[in-house]
């Protein structure tokens, strides 16, 4: 353990700031005690901090972040830069988890939100598209990474919506055609318009749900972003019923601003009590900013709040 996670841990059992102590516990309250054992108490789900989020505490070395994180009673983590680092330092990473027993959410594998690609149908497309699905796969095969997150793209505003989609689906069976074989799990990401991505095609859970069950493979499904959903539709824990076959991944975020639960509307403690009884195993990527950015006390209160969030009863 390096010192500053060491002088963190013995500040925390003491001192106000405490960071994962659940204070919100009803014998903690009514005492006014808070106790060491609860700061590595496991939560509930799979959140998933990204590596960084934490970086006021455990700096920017991602096994330090890793230590760091599961240290909180965190057992996930996602890094969507993974891609980008050097093989070395992903061969760390996914050993460091594999020594932790923790989780990691799904990687970008393509998420350019500046083309059109899934929704033409072209054969430029469907190569460029199976090149990256064989990429993707190396990569799952060597780090033991098993969600590829895939964004489809922008629309075709000279194309009848119907055949886009047509085009779409038949993309990804070719997508599916490298990474089922390979053990990899596709999740799209619908993302919403009103405030970060106008123009693209994916926009909806019941949008890409339909695509999902018309694909029809294990290796096509959805990643539920719940801040791009209550922007986009709402409804949020219907949609997750609805949808619920074709969900292998969710990102968390509130609204407005995207900044930890318990910051904007959306009610995270009944989403996560809905998601635990439902046996939800996937990660819970937090990918989203802090309201008190670039403090400790800001990063505090993001572990807080899951805290609270986390305090629904089983």
């Amino acid at each position: 353990m390096n010192n500053s996670r060491r002088d963190f841990i013995k500040k925390a059992t003491t001192g106000a700031a405490f960071l994962a102590a659940p204070a919100i516990l009803g014998s903690a309250r009514a005492s006014g005690q808070t106790r060491a054992a609860d700061a590595v108490t496991p939560f509930k789900l799979k959140y998933a901090p990204g590596l960084g989020m934490f970086r006021q505490h455990a700096g920017q070395d991602p096994i330090d972040n890793i230590k760091f994180i599961h240290d909180q009673g965190f057992r996930a983590v996602f890094d969507n830069n993974i891609m980008r680092r050097e093989p070395a330092v992903q061969d760390k990473i996914m050993s460091e988890l594999n020594r932790l027993g923790m989780d990691f959410g799904p990687y970008v594998l393509r998420a350019d939100s500046g083309k059109q690609d899934f929704v033409l149908n072209t054969q430029e497309v469907r190569d460029m598209l199976i090149a990256q699905m064989k990429e993707g796969a190396e990569f799952s095969k060597r780090t033991g990474a098993k969600q590829a997150l895939v964004v489809l793209g922008r629309y075709d505003m000279k194309l009848h919506m119907d055949y886009q989609t047509a085009n779409a689906i038949d993309n990804l069976r070719y997508c599916c055609d490298i990474m089922e074989p390979a053990g990899v799990t596709i999740v799209l990401e619908p993302l919403n318009h009103h405030t970060n991505h106008p123009g693209l095609f994916l926009k909806g859970i019941p949008q890409s749900y339909a695509i999902c069950r018309a694909v029809n493979s294990p290796a096509c499904k959805i990643v539920d972003d719940l801040y791009h959903q209550q922007v986009s539709e709402g409804n949020l824990i219907p949609n997750l019923e609805m949808a619920w076959s074709e969900i292998a991944a969710i990102h968390l975020g509130d609204n407005p601003g995207r900044n930890e639960p318990t910051s904007g509307e959306i009610n995270y403690r009944n989403i996560f009590k809905f998601l635990y009884n439902k046996k939800y195993e996937g990660t819970l990527c937090m990918e989203h900013g802090i309201s008190q950015r670039g403090t400790k006390e800001g990063e505090a209160r993001v572990i807080q709040a899951y805290r609270e969030c986390d305090s629904f009863e089983v």
